[in-house]
């Protein structure tokens, strides 16, 4: 493929993928077959999708800032430090994995968190249970090492979490894009560090997607919120398709 058709394709993949983060999420389904077309190899295309999106969502969690806190008993500054360390250690062993055994598990993980998004978007609430101050270190760092090696579906498990441990909605909504901003900034340092990531794509992709961002951001109240979510979950079962029929 030549470098003036994968620039338009990263372009494209990039817009789409901020306009669909700031309007339901999901956009690393965008990112990474997008990655992969124009040649890389499954796993740097994960951590090159992690480095080009992490921007945007560190912008997202600074907008919601004020609106950050506990979470029950367990304190925000705690969750944090779970979420960045967490993220690095999900990083580190991405890694550490070989690159074909990644691509043998990535379409499961694509199957994976196409579900969670499913069960998030269109499943009953979560009530509130008000987990004690233990089970949330513990589910938020088994989140936090799942972001920092995948990381989809990881602002549901995030949201279910929080709510049964008794925060509001905007409240664990805000945590989220906090935690998962901390996830993917320590992924992100631990990749660029590594020297695996492909950053000519990483700069298009990131620029593209801030520029989504922003335009999804202005459509919120204009575009329908099911047929965005169903638009999410038919691209995730559409790329499990795809990477099981390339595997």
């Amino acid at each position: 493929m030549g470098s003036l058709e994968s620039a338009w394709i990263l372009l494209l993949a990039g817009l789409w993928a901020g306009l669909q983060n700031a309007l339901a999420g999901g956009g690393s389904f965008v990112t990474l077959p997008a990655l992969m077309l124009t040649g890389l190899d499954a796993r740097v295309a994960n951590l090159t999708s992690t480095v080009a999106l992490f921007p945007g969502q560190i912008t997202t969690a600074l907008a919601n800032r004020r609106l950050t806190g506990p979470v029950g008993a367990t304190g925000f500054g705690v969750l944090l430090a779970i979420s960045l360390g967490g993220g690095a250690f999900g990083a580190w062993l991405l890694l550490k994995t070989p690159t074909a055994l990644f691509a043998a598990m990535l379409p499961w993980l694509v199957l994976a968190a196409t579900l969670l998004f499913a069960r998030g978007a269109f499943g009953r609430p979560v009530s509130a249970a008000h987990l004690g101050r233990g089970p949330v270190l513990a589910a938020q760092s088994l989140v936090s090492v799942y972001g920092g090696y995948f990381g989809g579906g990881i602002g549901f498990l995030m949201l279910a979490l929080f709510t049964l441990a008794g925060a509001t909605v905007k409240a664990a909504q805000a945590n989220k894009n906090a935690f998962a901003a901390a996830m993917n900034l320590a992924g992100a340092a631990v990749f660029a560090a590594s020297g695996e990531v492909a950053w000519a794509p990483a700069l298009v992709l990131g620029a593209a997607s801030m520029a989504g961002g922003y335009l999804g951001a202005r459509l919120i109240a204009h575009v329908p919120d099911r047929a965005v979510k169903l638009l999410v979950v038919g691209i995730g079962i559409a790329l499990f398709a795809g990477l099981l029929l390339r595997g």
